[in-house]
């Protein structure tokens, strides 16, 4: 955390219910990513056991455990237990394809791959298939110019998906 006095820049994820309407902040993109890839990929996952995987483990520690099927350590964390544990492993494994992204980001160096990775990564979180997402980004990459940062990739991947 940075110290008193210094900015600080918080992503947020606005999450609408019927009668209510919640942010929750972030520190980091790869945060918000998971959050957001929690709640919307994994059946009777909310916000609040979002949060507590979050609180749990840190992303890495839990892309670690989803890619090698780690049920034991995802089911350490507080409120889920084995079967949400093994839940989560099933769909994010299979439906959405997330492990290859994580693995290609952990194995690539940062850089180019790495931003690539982050912004097919959060297409997914928000909701796009993986084949979608990777073909929005790669029609960005190969028309313009290389990317600064995932942030600039993934909104223009985005408009290009209008």
């Amino acid at each position: 955390m940075p110290s008193i006095g210094e900015k600080v820049r918080i992503l947020t994820h606005h999450h609408v219910r019927e009668q209510e309407q919640t942010l929750y902040g972030f520190a980091t993109n790869e945060e918000r990513d998971l959050f957001r890839l929690l709640i919307t990929r994994v059946s009777g996952i909310g916000p609040k056991l979002g949060l507590a995987v979050l609180s749990g483990m840190s992303v890495d520690q839990f892309k670690n455990a989803v890619i090698h099927g780690d049920t034991p350590s995802l089911s350490k964390i507080s409120g889920l237990g084995k079967k949400t544990a093994e839940r989560i492993i099933l769909e994010l494994k299979d439906k959405v394809g997330v492990t290859a992204v994580w693995t290609a980001a952990k194995e690539e160096a940062q850089g180019e791959k790495g931003i690539i990775n982050d912004a097919v990564l959060a297409l997914i979180s928000l909701g796009y298939k993986q084949s979608e997402a990777i073909k929005a980004v790669n029609k960005i990459t190969d028309s313009s110019e290389e990317p600064t940062n995932s942030d600039e990739l993934i909104r223009a991947a985005l408009r290009s998906m209008k």
